[in-house]
């Protein structure tokens, strides 16, 4: 029997259907700053490329770091606008950010999926993203509803056809998924552009749910130096891009000639997974995928992801 959080995963795309009829307003300002905290952070990560691959300058940054430095970060805060990323909206750091880019007169959205929560109201601007309420402490459905948001807001055509691809994606990693973990302890996403947020996402879903130490990579940054712990334990999980897909399948040779199993999602690997959607969209495509491999390491290791170690819903600072 599935687990409640598989059950989630596997049921999320009813809400990003329904997320694709909200309006969402293209963003366009000197420098767009996307800031958030944990899984926020790696989305950010994944939509400020998204959003330069589309033609405005953005960047992410980790929450407290904007609040506490951020000339560290942008040299010129003039005509910036500041983007929080918070699934409860009363992550203290999110919303302390945008509390300080009010202050330094700069204009300020959010994103958050409960409604009237403390981020919308202290944003200028707010979008609520209404989610699944079964969801538990490990960000699920939410992420992939805050990513869409926030691919539409960069001006990334996301359609019907790449919801639908995201779910066939999921399914055909459903099937191999519990060959690919057995045994593993060792733990590699690699992605470039949007998709490197989405490998550090990937990552830290895996380390919450299953106590198990993960890593990510650009992928060509792996052979120097990474690389070295690869081994008969390693699950090597491949993000490919279409732009540089041939090297990166010189990649997955290395690592799969040094002993680790590769899943290669969009190309080459022990298992490949095909995708259909192309660009940055290809980052919705894959998310569901990579929270269901999360879920299956845990489940081999007897894990109960509902309740993970030392963590809480909500992150709120004294």
């Amino acid at each position: 029997m599935s687990s409640l959080t598989e059950q989630v995963i596997w049921d999320q795309f009813a809400y990003l259907r329904a997320s694709l009829k909200q309006p969402v307003e293209v963003l366009r300002a000197k420098t767009v700053v996307f800031v958030g905290c944990g899984t926020s952070y790696y989305l950010a990560q994944a939509i400020a490329a998204a959003t330069n691959d589309a033609g405005q300058n953005a960047i992410a940054v980790p929450a407290a770091e904007w609040t506490d430095r951020p000339g560290s970060y942008l040299a010129d805060l003039e005509g910036a606008v500041v983007v929080g990323l918070s699934r409860s909206g009363t992550t203290t750091e999110t919303i302390e950010a945008l509390r300080v880019s009010r202050e330094l007169g700069l204009s300020t959205i959010a994103l958050s999926c409960e409604p009237d929560s403390t981020i919308l109201q202290v944003a200028e601007r707010g979008i609520h993203l209404p989610t699944d309420k079964r969801e538990g402490i490990v960000m699920t459905v939410s992420a992939s509803l805050m990513l869409l948001a926030g691919l539409r807001m960069a001006g990334v055509p996301v359609t019907e056809a790449n919801i639908a691809d995201a779910e066939r994606v999921l399914s055909a990693i459903s099937k191999v998924a519990d060959k690919a973990v057995a045994g593993r302890r060792h733990f590699v996403t690699l992605g470039a552009g949007a998709l490197y947020g989405i490998a550090n996402e990937a990552s830290l879903k895996l380390q919450e749910m299953s106590l198990s130490i993960s890593q990510a990579f650009h992928p060509l940054e792996y052979r120097h130096g990474p690389i070295s712990l690869v081994d008969g334990v390693s699950m090597i999980v491949l993000l490919y891009s279409s732009l540089t897909q041939a090297r990166e399948e010189k990649v997955a040779q290395d690592v799969s000639a040094k002993g680790a199993f590769v899943v290669g999602i969009g190309g080459r690997g022990d298992v490949k997974i095909d995708v259909s959607t192309q660009g940055p969209a290809r980052a919705l495509a894959v998310l569901p995928a990579l929270q269901l491999l999360g879920e299956k390491v845990a489940c081999a290791k007897n894990l109960d992801t509902e309740t993970p170690r030392h963590l809480t819903k909500v992150v709120v600072l004294n």
